[in-house]
């Protein structure tokens, strides 16, 4: 019985530090994405390897980045091999006077958060995906023709990379906050979505078909 105790808590412990170490290496291919935005041309970035010490090799010999000390360069590798850089980066661009239709903000104060839905020839801008979910799902208090949306943008927490909303992967209710209090936290991949619910008690993750008036309302506080 000692046994099998013995094997089923270092089975958790093996578990945990599994875990702990996809978290290091997400954070770190996160702190490599920034760096290849910043520091180097993502064209000329090499593919990735099969050993993390020949892919940072091939990065320095590849010139595609500014003399890189070792940490930043590990961080470059960890991000090519986690599939982090394969687009070039592309934000949602707002102007000074953009305002979001459902609050009224400036939406370009808040970079980090920023969606976008064009609906025939206009475009709309928000400050978070709460309050374009509530433009889209409210249609009684927001009133348009929503087979005429033709784009729905939002932005990558960790990168601002614009992309699909359709696409993303939210977590919910995390202790980050938005401009707008409690939001859904949109990532381009799941991965990332997991990571960062692990490290900020997200509820859970949805994809955009998965959100519903109910789970929009519960952000704000309302329970219905």
């Amino acid at each position: 019985m000692k046994k099998i105790i013995f094997i089923a808590l270092w089975s958790v412990i093996a578990l945990f530090a599994n875990q702990n170490n996809s978290i290091k290496i997400m954070k770190l291919a996160q702190k490599g994405e920034r760096i290849i935005h910043a520091l180097c041309d993502i064209h000329k970035l090499p593919k990735t390897q099969t050993s993390l010490e020949s892919l940072m090799q091939s990065i320095v010999s590849s010139q595609a980045c500014i003399k890189l000390s070792k940490s930043k360069l590990k961080a470059v590798a960890y991000s090519i091999q986690q599939g982090t850089t394969s687009s070039p980066f592309k934000h949602i661009h707002v102007t000074k006077i953009d305002k979001c239709p459902v609050c009224g903000m400036f939406v370009s104060k808040y970079p980090k958060w920023v969606a976008m839905m064009s609906i025939a020839d206009q475009t709309y801008y928000f400050d978070g995906v709460k309050d374009m979910m509530k433009y889209y799902i409210f249609d009684g208090d927001f009133v348009y023709a929503r087979q005429e949306i033709s784009q729905l943008l939002v932005s990558d927490y960790y990168t601002l990379n614009a992309i699909s909303a359709k696409e993303a992967f939210y977590v919910l209710d995390a202790d980050v906050y938005g401009p707008m209090g409690h939001e859904l936290i949109p990532f381009e991949t799941e991965e990332k979505a997991k990571v960062f619910a692990l490290e900020h008690h997200g509820k859970a993750i949805v994809k955009f078909d998965q959100i519903t008036d109910k789970m929009v309302m519960a952000l704000d506080g309302i329970i219905q």
